[in-house]
């Protein structure tokens, strides 16, 4: 969307079951006597690992492979296709691509991490896409140009801004459909929630960020800079950073208050931004001039910045907060930041206009 604004391998099992399951029934004494009569020194190897290993210990390894969680994702919404492709944050190499709606837009993760919501800008849809299997479990109509879908801290609902109906879309999880429908101010575009079921839209139209509380109303509104567009908040949801894309700088709200308690020069054109896992840094998409903005928060100045692609426009970052991850929408292409230097360690192909991004918790 171009606006003023923005966007397993499992452990192998225990020794024994990695041998095709014939040794699951070998016991310990039998496995020593049968490692007397094998003459290669790699069998004899395997045998005395066998013999080593308790069942008990055995039966704690299989359970771990079971429970060893999915390999972290990066979810990347490619505004110019009906596709969402796929990566492998470790390896940081492609993962894959999965079918959605028209015009993907925003995406985010279950708190989970075991779905993905896809904002379906031109197919007035949200996609709820597993993301074990990377199936779509559902597709929840919902109101004109939905921009961002964004679930609520607990998990229970997704938040839609509808940008081109000035209304935010109340999701159910568990019974996927629409459950209400708030009339906000003018071209609502991202969303940012908070712990106890606040929620902070950004109001791309009319210079505002509604409020909405546990129930999807309205309680409020905040007045911030030009033509608001990417938004987040702190890990304990003490404060939401708005990108003021006309302005050139980052509103600071406090969420006790409800007020703007800091405004932050942050290049050109800010568009998407996104806080570190431990509170002390926000990144922020200059998508005027094609960079990563490095903020601390504690000084609340920009400490650093690095090259990117054309446009940036989304920002996502890693659960151990050592990557950054920026999807470039005039290059197609998402760019992998080490924040540390900064410095820009990889750039990989999307689908075409890359916008929003999320990466899975675990």
């Amino acid at each position: 969307m171009r606006l003023p604004s923005m966007p397993f391998s499992r452990h192998s099992g225990p020794l024994r079951e990695a041998a095709g399951g014939a040794a699951e029934s070998v016991t310990v004494p039998r496995a020593r006597r049968l490692c007397r009569f094998r003459l290669a020194a790699g069998a004899l190897l395997v045998c005395l690992l066998v013999a080593a290993l308790p069942a008990a210990e055995s039966a704690v390894g299989r359970s771990s492979a079971s429970a060893y969680p999915m390999r972290i994702t990066a979810y990347v919404a490619n505004s110019g296709s009906r596709t969402v492709s796929l990566f492998d944050t470790r390896l940081e190499r492609p993962a894959g691509a999965a079918q959605v709606g028209a015009g993907p837009t925003g995406v985010s993760a279950a708190p989970d991490g075991t779905m993905v919501y896809v904002a379906n800008g031109r197919s007035d849809s949200v996609t709820f896409l597993a993301t074990d299997g990377r199936s779509v479990l559902a597709t929840v109509p919902v109101q004109k140009r939905p921009f961002a879908a964004v679930p609520t801290r607990d998990g229970k609902r997704v938040l839609v801004a509808n940008f081109g109906s000035d209304t935010v879309s109340v999701i159910s999880v568990g019974d996927r459909k629409v459950v209400a429908t708030t009339p906000v101010a003018r071209l609502p575009h991202s969303i940012a929630t908070i712990p106890g079921g606040l929620a902070y839209v950004t109001n791309n139209g009319a210079n505002r960020v509604t409020v909405l509380n546990a129930n999807g109303k309205q309680i409020t509104t905040i007045g911030v800079g030009d033509f608001p567009s990417g938004i987040s908040s702190s890990p304990n949801g003490e404060h939401v950073y708005v990108s003021n894309t006309g302005s050139g700088t980052i509103s600071v709200i406090d969420t006790d208050s409800n007020k703007v308690v800091a405004t932050i020069p942050a290049g050109r054109a800010p568009l998407g931004n996104a806080v570190s896992p431990d509170g002390s840094r926000l990144y922020v998409a200059d998508s005027a001039a094609d960079s990563l903005l490095v903020i601390d928060l504690s000084a609340r100045r920009v400490t650093g910045s690095v090259r990117v692609g054309v446009t940036p426009q989304g920002v996502a970052v890693t659960p151990d907060g050592q990557r950054v991850w920026v999807t470039n929408e005039a290059s197609s292409t998402v760019s992998v930041v080490q924040p540390a230097g900064p410095r820009l360690r990889k750039t990989l192909p999307t689908g075409p206009e890359p916008e929003g991004i999320a990466i899975t918790p675990r």
